[in-house]
C-alpha cells in the first residue's frame, strides 16, 4: 500500500477538524444551520491555512443526504454518504475544481460556464471551485462576472486566492469573502502533537517549536516538514537533528550572542559568528531566531509577569532581560530585523552577519558615554543651582531672565563674553509647581521678586564639524538668513505637493541653502549619511518638477538656517503664545488664587 503523506493523510473532514480558523468557520456553520446561503465565496489567505479544504467541507455540507440518505443542507455532514465519499476523493460529478494557475485564459472558464445551464447530476448544488482565481486573464475575469452576480438558484462559486489583491473589485463586490489568517505557531505545535501521537511517532517539545515556527503560519508547510523530520531522524523528532534538517541556529549560540552583546564582548561575538560558518549553520536564520528571543526579551522587560514557567528557556531569557537595558533590546531587535536584507549585498553572509551584530557595539559606546556626561553635568548644574538657592529671599520665585546685552534680534548668534542675569529665588516659591522655570509664561505676580545678579559666561556657538556635534546647544542655533527664507518656503511646498518623502525630505529639512546661481545650488548638511547620491538625485528631480532645474552640491558642515530649525522655532513660538494665553487667563488666575489650582505641565498643546 503506498504511504500517503501527513499533510494529505490529516486534511480536516468537516470544519470541527478545522485549525485555526475560527472566525471563518463559525461563519460557515451559522449560514449552514440557518440556510442563509450566499451564491459565491472567495477565500484568501496564504498557502497552506485551509482555502481548499474549507472548499470542499462546504461542497460536502450542501450535498450531504446523511447516512440514511434522507438528510439536507447541515454544518456537520457525515462523512459517510456517497457525496461525501467522492467529494473527499474528488470525483463528484457536481464538484468541479479549476486550477487557474494553469487554466486562466477566456476558453477555460466559458468551458466551465457552459456547464452552469445543466441542473446537477448526483447532487443537491453544482459547486464551481476556482483555485488561484488571481491568475485568471481580465477576459476570463469578464466572462464570468454576469454568471457569477446571478447563477441559477442550484449552482454555488466558491473561489480561492492567494492575493486578492490582483482579483478585480467587479468579483469582490460579487463575493462573500473571508480570509484565513496564518496560524500562530503554538496553533501548530498543538496539532502536530496530536497528529505524531496517532502516528506513534516520539517528539520532544523543542523540535516542535522548531517545527512550527519553520512552517510561518501555515499547517501543510508543518506537516510537509514533520514529514522529512520523521525520515531525517530515523523514525523519531530530536532537537539536534531537526536544528541539522532546517539548517537553524542553535539558541545556545543565539543566546551567547546576545549575551556577548549585551556586556560588549567583541571578541566573543566574533568567535560565534565564525563558529557558525565552521558549522554550515545559515546566518539569515540565526538573524531570525535572534529575533524571536529578542522579542520574548523586550516582551518580559516590559511584563515580568508574563514569563512561561513551562518553556525551558524561561530561566535564561530571565537572565538576558536583565542584563540587557530595554532601549538596547529593542535596538538590537531593529538591526536584526533589517540586517536580513542585507545578507544578500555581501559576498559573505557570514562577515555581513558579523557586521550587523558588530553595529550594536559601535553605538553602544558613543551612547553610554554620551550618557554619563549629559547625567555628570546635570549633576553639576543641580548641586550649583543648589548652592545659590541656599540663602534666598523669601518666597520668591525663580526666574532667568537675558541681560540687557542680550535683547538682540531673533535667531543673532550671541557674543562671546555676554552674561545672564539669574533671579535669585527662595525655595518655597521654587517648589511651586504653578510656576515653570525658564518660561516666561510664568505668571505676572511672580515678576515682583527681589533681585540679584550672578554671572555666567555663555558659550561660544561651535565653528567646527567636531564641536558642532558635541555642543547641542550651539547646533540647535537659528540664524536666519535671505536663502533660508527661501529655501524653506521651497522646501514646505514640496512636502505639501508630495514631491518628496523619506530620505529625500530629511535631507530637504535637515539642510541649509548656502548659495544658489542659476545652474547649481550649494546645500550644507551636518550628518554624512544624509548626504547621498541617490537623495541628492530625487531632490533634484523635486525641484526641477517645482520649476527650479539646477544640479544640486551637498557639502558636510555646521548648519545654522535650516527647514526644520524654522519649523522648531515656529513651533516653539506656537506653545509659549498658547501657554501665555492659559497663564493670562481671567478665569485661570482666579482658580489658581482661590483655589490652589494647578497646571500640569506639558498639557498645554498649541493647536
Amino acid at each position: 500500500m503506498s504511504y500517503l503523506v501527513l499533510a494529505r493523510k490529516y486534511r480536516p473532514k468537516d470544519f470541527g477538524g478545522m485549525v485555526g480558523q475560527e472566525h471563518v468557520v463559525r461563519a460557515l456553520v451559522n449560514a449552514l444551520t440557518s440556510q442563509r446561503l450566499h451564491h459565491a465565496y472567495l477565500f484568501t489567505g496564504t498557502r497552506g491555512v485551509g482555502k481548499t479544504s474549507v472548499s470542499r467541507i462546504l461542497a460536502k455540507s450542501l450535498n450531504c443526504v446523511g447516512a440514511d440518505g434522507q438528510g439536507g443542507i447541515t454544518a456537520t455532514p457525515c462523512g459517510v454518504c456517497q457525496a461525501c465519499i467522492d467529494i473527499d476523493s474528488g470525483r463528484f460529478v457536481d464538484y468541479t475544481e479549476l486550477d487557474a494557475a494553469s487554466n486562466r485564459g477566456v476558453d477555460e472558464v466559458q468551458a466551465l460556464l457552459e456547464q452552469a445551464v445543466y441542473k446537477p447530476v448526483q447532487g443537491r448544488f453544482k459547486v464551481f471551485m476556482i483555485d488561484e482565481v488571481h491568475m485568471l486573464t481580465n477576459t476570463a475575469f469578464n466572462a464570468m462576472l454576469k454568471t457569477l452576480e446571478e447563477p441559477p438558484d442550484y449552482l454555488k462559486f466558491v473561489l480561492a486566492t492567494t492575493d486578492p489583491q490582483k482579483v478585480p473589485v467587479t468579483v469582490l463586490s460579487r463575493c462573500l469573502q473571508f480570509n484565513l489568517r496564518p496560524m500562530a505557531p503554538e496553533t501548530i505545535r498543538e496539532h502536530l502533537e496530536k497528529v505524531l501521537a496517532d502516528e506513534g511517532v516520539t517528539a520532544d517539545v523543542q523540535s516542535l517549536r522548531l517545527l512550527s515556527r519553520a512552517a510561518r503560519g501555515s499547517m501543510r508547510d508543518a506537516l510537509s516538514l514533520t514529514d522529512q523530520a520523521i525520515a531525517f531522524g530515523a523514525g523519531s523528532l530530536e532537537e539536534a537533528t531537526v536544528r541539522q534538517m532546517l539548517g537553524s541556529a542553535d539558541r545556545s549560540h543565539v543566546f551567547r550572542l546576545i549575551s556577548a552583546l549585551a556586556t560588549g564582548d567583541g571578541k566573543a561575538v566574533v568567535e560565534t559568528s565564525e563558529l557558525l560558518r565552521v558549522n554550515g549553520l545559515s546566518a539569515a536564520s540565526t538573524l531570525e531566531e535572534m529575533t524571536a528571543v529578542l522579542q520574548r526579551m523586550a516582551v518580559l522587560q516590559a511584563v515580568p509577569a508574563s514569563v512561561d514557567e513551562n518553556d525551558p528557556e524561561s530561566a535564561q531569557l530571565l537572565q538576558l532581560a536583565e542584563t540587557m537595558p530595554a532601549d538596547e533590546t529593542q535596538l538590537l531587535y531593529s538591526l536584526c530585523l533589517h540586517g536580513r536584507s542585507e545578507l544578500g549585498l555581501a559576498p559573505d553572509e557570514y562577515a555581513a552577519l558579523t557586521m550587523i551584530l558588530l553595529r550594536l557595539l559601535a553605538f553602544k559606546p558613543a551612547g553610554a558615554t554620551t550618557s554619563i556626561r549629559s547625567a555628570a553635568e546635570k549633576k553639576t548644574l543641580t548641586e550649583a543651582a543648589g548652592e545659590r538657592k541656599l540663602a534666598p529671599l523669601p518666597d520668591a520665585p525663580t526666574l532667568v531672565e537675558p541681560a540687557p546685552a542680550m535683547q538682540a534680534p531673533f535667531g543673532k548668534a550671541v557674543p562671546a563674553g555676554q552674561v545672564l542675569r539669574v533671579v535669585e529665588s527662595g525655595a518655597a516659591a521654587a517648589k511651586d509647581p504653578k510656576f515653570k522655570e525658564n518660561s516666561p509664561s510664568a505668571p505676572a505676580e511672580y515678576a515682583q521678586a527681589a533681585t540679584k545678579t550672578v554671572a555666567i559666561p555663555v558659550r561660544i556657538q561651535a565653528d567646527s564639524r567636531a564641536e558642532a556635534s558635541v555642543s547641542q546647544s550651539s547646533s540647535a542655533t537659528l540664524v536666519p538668513t535671505e536663502e533660508g527664507e527661501f529655501w524653506h518656503g521651497l522646501v514646505q511646498g514640496l512636502i505639501a505637493d508630495d514631491l518628496i518623502a523619506a530620505l529625500v525630505r530629511e535631507l530637504a529639512l535637515q539642510s541649509q541653502l548656502v548659495a544658489r546661481d542659476d545652474d547649481q545650488w550649494i546645500l550644507r548638511v551636518e550628518r554624512e549619511s544624509l548626504n547621498q547620491s541617490g537623495s541628492r538625485e530625487r531632490l533634484a528631480q523635486a525641484l526641477a518638477a517645482a520649476g527650479h532645474s539646477v544640479g544640486l552640491a551637498v557639502e558636510i558642515g555646521r548648519v545654522t538656517d535650516s527647514p526644520a530649525r524654522r519649523n522648531t522655532a515656529l513651533a516653539a513660538e506656537k506653545q509659549l503664545a498658547a501657554e501665555r494665553i492659559i497663564f493670562e487667563d481671567p478665569f485661570v488666575k482666579a482658580m489658581m488664587r482661590d483655589f490652589g489650582a494647578k497646571i500640569v505641565p506639558g498639557t498645554i498643546k498649541a493647536i
